[in-house]
């Protein structure tokens, strides 16, 4: 008896080995070259890259679908096209599905959308961040209108675990129609340059319409999505440097929005003067420099995570860590349209702006800022209303938020760069900061525009006036003096000075008027 046991236990084992070495390796023994040959990894060698050794746990690897007609009953793979798990980045545990493009080209059916469904709601019930590592054709068109159920399914997982875990979507390969909607409603796009693309109506769709002949790239690749569309936060050349890159930015997200991102003792010590600042930011106000060389002087080792980088390059919002904590960066960049917000800008300052209020991290918002982009395609386009994304984003924003003016905050936009009438719980000002309703120039040419035309000399009179305007209104302590600056600090003070306010704020605790949501100016 003990025998048949034994033997009846080992042939179960052997079937079990058999059933799941079957689905690692996929029903075409050619499958992994070909994906190789496109130049891509396959799904498992992405999910060895992205988790901690040895930490990967699948479910349901042996699932396969039930759907019949077109052939599919003879072709019933095991994962279905998709390989689903939990592990570990960086010792904290993530949530990872990955579309595997030798099934069915990683096209989405009905038991492939159940498996990402269940993995999402593991995701939530455990609190911690999901990763999707795209590379799909679609829904499965033999499969009919029940697959594009199954994308139904997983947006509507994406907007309830909106701001309640992290959401990564790493584009792959292609991913066109509904299959681009899930990666645009998560917190995240990664794009690889040559490999991913996403859009909603292909190249031959669009030539079939409008006559427009485009290639795959031109249309929806990583370099249109990172800079034009500003679809994807993130571009790389490659799968290792972006894997690499997800690691990176999981290490500075918490696991959910109950909790904070994991802090590290840093070796930079928080009290480190910034002197290189005082070179780094030219007085005159219309010299520009890079604001991201003022980010580097202030955030821990000079490291810092950009996002958005290639797209409305004016302003920069980045994630850094200040004495070991996680901190949002906003800023101007003068190096691009003077450092102007336009349309582009506040929709990126305002969607980061949320994304850190959502996971509880502080925001320091860096000002020189000139005013708002003036133009008629800017106002036909709905500045004001692209705009007021901005101003919402900060005005909802509970968590500690701290700003400095660098140099000059003009007009609207220095209320809407997070001031302290908008609930900025500090605001500091370098000396030589103008903060004004416009520059001295243009007040002096509104107010005293008679003085200046019935003049004899209108240049003199004209910048006789601009510098008593100056004296008056624009001086560095003239916000001071009015409560509007908690106060002037040396720029060599930067660092230090925010490290101790947002430890300070660290408690702080804001409470939200009862309501069901409010109604941001989409």
């Amino acid at each position: 008896m003990h025998v048949t046991d034994e033997r009846a236990e080992g042939s179960g084992t052997a079937e079990l080995r058999r059933r799941k070495e079957e689905a690692r390796q996929g029903p075409d023994p050619d499958g992994t070259r070909k994906q190789h040959a496109k130049g891509k990894l396959t799904a498992r060698e992405r999910i060895d890259l992205l988790m901690d050794e040895g930490t990967f746990h699948e479910i349901e690897p042996l699932r396969r679908h039930r759907a019949t007609g077109f052939g599919l009953e003879a072709r019933r793979p095991y994962t279905d096209g998709v390989i689903t798990g939990w592990g570990a980045v960086h010792g904290c545990k993530v949530f990872v599905y990955a579309h595997d493009f030798r099934i069915f080209g990683g096209a989405l059916g009905e038991a492939h959308a159940e498996k990402i469904h269940k993995l999402m709601d593991l995701a939530a019930a455990a609190g911690a961040p999901l990763v999707s590592l795209n590379d799909g054709a679609g829904a499965r068109i033999q499969e009919g209108v029940t697959a594009l159920a199954g994308y139904g399914g997983i947006f509507r997982r994406n907007v309830r675990n909106s701001g309640v875990i992290p959401q990564i979507s790493v584009m792959l390969g292609p991913s066109a129609g509904g299959a681009a909607y899930s990666p645009a409603l998560s917190d995240f796009v990664f794009m690889v340059r040559s490999t991913s693309q996403m859009f909603v109506t292909g190249p031959d769709v669009v030539q079939a319409v409008t006559g427009e002949r485009v290639s795959h790239d031109d249309l929806g690749g990583a370099d249109v999505h990172g800079a034009t569309s500003g679809v994807a936060h993130f571009v790389h050349d490659d799968e290792e440097s972006c894997l690499e890159d997800v690691r990176f930015l999981l290490s500075l997200l918490p696991a959910n929005n109950r909790s904070v991102p994991e802090h590290y003792p840093s070796g930079d010590p928080a009290d480190r003067r910034t002197e290189a600042l005082r070179d780094l930011v030219p007085e005159d106000p219309g010299r520009a420099y890079d604001v991201r060389d003022v980010v580097a002087e202030i955030a821990d080792e000079a490291e810092f995570l950009e996002v958005h980088a290639t797209w409305a390059t004016n302003v920069v919002c980045a994630l850094v860590r200040l004495d070991g904590h996680v901190t949002g960066i906003v800023a101007n960049q003068p190096l691009s349209m003077a450092g102007a917000l336009d349309i582009h800008a506040a929709e990126k300052a305002a969607r980061f702006v949320q994304m850190c209020d959502a996971f509880s991290i502080p925001i320091v918002t860096l000002v020189d800022v000139p005013g708002f982009l003036p133009g008629v395609d800017q106002e036909h386009h709905g500045i004001i209303r692209h705009g007021a994304k901005l101003l919402y984003a900060y005005c909802n924003a509970t968590v500690p938020r701290v700003s400095v003016v660098l140099r000059k905050a003009y007009g609207g936009a220095y209320i809407v760069m997070d001031s302290r009438s908008v609930g900025a719980d500090l605001a500091y000002a370098w000396p030589g900061n103008e903060i004004a309703v416009m520059g001295a120039e243009g007040a002096a040419n509104v107010i005293f525009r008679r003085e200046i035309t019935q003049s004899d000399s209108p240049d003199e009179t004209r910048a006789r006036l601009v510098k008593e305007y100056k004296q008056e209104l624009m001086h560095p302590y003239y916000g001071a003096e009015r409560g509007l600056v908690d106060d002037v600090i040396e720029p060599a003070e930067t660092r230090a000075v925010l490290i101790a306010s947002l430890a300070m704020l660290r408690a702080k605790h804001a409470d939200l008027p009862v309501r069901k949501h409010g109604n941001p100016p989409l």
